[in-house]
């Protein structure tokens, strides 16, 4: 038999997938809030998708207390770049959505590493990943989160969280990311002898 050629599908999953079988004891109810979900999805990959191209233009948005634009403007006025790619090692990397290691002002005398995340979402969100992201940050750099200032601010449903060393709410963000680069490279090197071991 000669089977049709879909080379248009070739890396693709389909929504209803074999792969992804649940779906066939799912109901409308249960199928349509996957849809939902799925195309909820797309739409923050394309929100973030144009905010990275608007920040690395620099085109200021209307200030109308908006997540998106709120998120533009503060990237584009603290001079961060987007979509920025950390990696501590194969096993530990990731993709940042606006980042900054710099003086902030002439007169300061600590650098800042500023990391911001945009959420499309309204789920509930934590600081983890974007502490994850500095610890990253500063194992690919060689930076001791002791001599710097570390932000990082969440994004979402018109509001920003905003986490700093230097604040009485973030006095163990510092002590936290150091913690999170001893896992990191802990962890790193547990799995790197488990697949050397499974290599024979």
């Amino acid at each position: 038999m000669k089977f049709n050629s879909h080379p248009e599908l070739e890396g693709k999953h389909s929504f209803l997938s074999p792969s992804g079988y649940h779906w066939i004891r799912y109901d409308d109810d249960k199928i349509l809030d996957r849809l939902d979900t799925q195309m909820t999805a797309a739409h923050g990959t394309r929100l973030h998708n144009w905010a990275a191209e608007t920040i690395s233009l620099g085109i200021m948005q209307i200030d109308n207390g908006t997540t998106i634009n709120t998120y533009i403007n503060d990237a584009i006025g603290f001079m961060m770049r987007p979509e920025v790619a950390l990696m501590a090692s194969y096993n530990a990397f990731g993709t940042a959505d606006a980042i900054s290691f710099r003086r902030e002002r002439p007169d300061d005398k600590k650098l800042t590493l500023r990391v911001h995340d945009l959420k499309t979402g309204i789920g509930k969100t934590s600081m983890d990943q974007l502490r994850i992201y500095a610890a990253y940050f500063c194992i690919e750099y060689q930076a001791n989160p002791n001599d710097i200032i570390i932000e990082l601010r969440i994004y979402q449903n018109d509001e920003v969280q905003i986490l700093s060393s230097e604040t009485e709410e973030g006095e163990n963000l510092r002590a936290e990311v150091l913690t999170i680069m001893a896992r990191t490279e802990h962890f790193d090197r547990i799995i790197t002898q488990r697949r050397m071991e499974a290599l024979g």
